[in-house]
């Protein structure tokens, strides 16, 4: 038997000073109730916390709860019968797992925020929804506490004890359940803070990572789908040994394609060596590609290392292999083959292990077919084509890398970066840009050089912008100079635009009735009205 005299909470000062070290809210649920069910003279100890209503469907009190927003959810319990000692206390999902705000004894207390005290339950037999289970467990006292928190009802704690619960008791009771209070909101503000962190580091790596995928490919600043292509190719090739022939337009960026492919491959810590073909005088080729040794030619005054020596072990890239005249392409194709050379003036065999990148604007294929380009040297070297497309075909990127281009510029320039203006874009990409990458880097510099108050005027050759594109005379019709070349959504719009301004005029601002812009133009007045909005056109007063 328990006396009057067992205290309801053993040690209550030690509890209260390991609430304030829980950083978790369901830490701090099982310590308070863990601490508090410990005591023999607990027979049942529950938390119950204010959160939004969920399990309406299937709650036994759903008939009696005035609103489904709110209620009293069962997160922690803790206790021992001594009817059926195997009985688990701590399970959440019994009859009273949850408890509509204001509704019966635990809602009421959640509802006024004032605690509910019976320290002696003698003489109130009917004051237990199950008075069977009271007298069974020997229930003597009940404590019931507000979770309140900076005036907050954060929820209820509620204690039924085996004995009389006396004034100290009730003391202890409401001061732990102000301190659990203070404890649980503070572990939900840790956790939300937690929450937060993780929330802003996987940002944070999201926005790495997009940085990455943006420079993934160094300067090849972009996101259309053909450049996209282009980098699921330096991709697959980077890690091989696999000779790579680059193809494209002049200026389209060929060479950072062979920059990427060797940063990304096993070769990165070796050198990446250049040779532009086109550069080499024809009676340098040997010299350049394989070395010389000192006096095998006039002006050979010491040994020299060629180009495939200097690249040993890593990658050499050969721009413009088009240029090599033709009686000197076997050469090239032998220590392609063979991995041997000999410089000039020398006998000696010399190893070297180098990767290949070629790079052409050239049809090597068509070049092969005429007898200009040497068959089995443009089968060794086109392995693993890529063809980067021209500046025209991804127009969708040239926001993208003008921004890219003029950050880059006003650095190298010493100035602001300048805005870049919807009309900007729309001019820049109205143009074909015939020298791709590097006619679009010329113009950008040259329009910051000479841009005034920060603001961008591009000097566009118009003849090249116009003779690709369609015109309208005045009936409407398309005259084109160039029938397979198909026109950017842009280009539509404007043509649509000028068609209606053109009918517009003729029929002196009229838009419906007979002699109107929708009967010339042939379209129902209320759709034109809607083209007209659409479209930005000012209709003349």
């Amino acid at each position: 038997m328990l006396g009057d005299k067992t205290p309801l909470i053993d040690q209550p000062k030690t509890l209260l000073l390991e609430m304030a070290q829980r950083l978790q809210v369901n830490d701090a649920l099982k310590l308070i109730v863990d601490h508090i069910a410990a005591s023999p003279a607990v027979a049942l100890v529950r938390i119950w916390l204010i959160r939004p209503g969920a399990g309406c469907e299937t709650c036994p009190l759903r008939r009696e709860c005035p609103d489904q927003t709110r209620c009293l959810h069962l997160v922690a319990s803790g206790g021992a019968s001594v009817v059926a000692p195997n009985r688990d206390l701590s399970r959440t999902d019994g009859a009273f797992r949850r408890f509509p705000i204001g509704v019966r004894k635990v809602g009421r207390i959640a509802a006024t925020g004032e605690p509910l005290e019976v320290g002696n339950l003698a003489g109130e037999p009917d004051w237990l929804v199950h008075p069977d289970w009271a007298n069974a467990e020997g229930i003597r006292g009940f404590g019931g506490q507000p979770l309140v928190y900076r005036g907050e009802v954060l929820g209820v704690l509620a204690v039924f004890s085996r004995t009389t619960i006396n004034d100290e008791d009730l003391d202890w009771l409401r001061t732990i359940a102000n301190h659990a209070a203070a404890s649980l909101a503070n572990a939900s503000a840790w956790e939300e803070i937690e929450s937060l962190r993780r929330r802003l580091e996987l940002e944070n790596d999201y926005l790495q990572e997009e940085v990455r995928t943006r420079n993934a490919f160094g300067d090849m600043v972009g996101k259309s789908a053909a450049l996209q292509k282009v980098a699921e190719q330096i991709e697959l090739v980077a890690p091989t040994d696999s000779t790579v022939l680059v193809t494209g337009e002049s200026g389209t960026g060929k060479e950072l394609v062979a920059r990427e492919i060797h940063r990304r491959s096993a070769r990165s810590d070796r050198p990446l060596i250049k040779v532009n073909c086109a550069a080499i005088p024809r009676e340098l080729y040997d010299s350049e590609f394989f070395g010389h040794t000192k006096g095998s030619f006039t002006g050979a005054v010491r040994d020299r290392i060629g180009r495939f020596e200097l690249a040993d072990g890593g990658t050499l890239f050969l721009d413009e292999i088009g240029e090599i005249p033709l009686d000197l392409q076997s050469k090239l194709l032998r220590v392609l083959q063979e991995s041997e050379l000999e410089r000039v003036g020398e006998e000696q065999t010399r190893r070297v292990d180098v990767r290949i990148i070629a790079a052409t604007n050239r049809d090597l294929e068509a070049e092969s077919d005429a007898g200009r380009f040497r068959s089995d040297l443009y089968y060794r070297l086109s392995v693993f084509p890529i063809e980067l497309p021209p500046l025209s075909q991804r127009k969708e990127d040239i926001p993208l890398l003008a921004e890219h281009l003029l950050a880059q510029l006003a650095r190298k320039l010493g100035r602001p970066t300048p805005r870049l203006t919807k009309a900007n874009v729309h001019d820049l990409q109205r143009y074909d840009w015939p020298g791709n990458v590097r006619e679009f880097q010329h113009v950008l510099e040259r329009a910051m050089i000479t841009a005034k108050a920060g603001r961008l005027r591009f000097q566009l050759n118009s003849g090249q912008s116009t003779s690709r594109r369609s015109s309208v005379d005045a009936a409407g019709a398309i005259e084109s100079t160039d029938e397979q070349r198909v026109m950017t959504v842009a280009e539509l719009r404007e043509l649509e635009t000028n068609n209606i301004r053109r009918a517009l005029s003729q029929c002196n601002g009229k838009v419906s009735g007979a002699g109107g812009a929708a009967e010339l133009l042939g379209m129902k007045p209320t759709t034109l009205a809607s083209r007209i909005k659409s479209l930005g056109i000012e209709m003349r007063q």
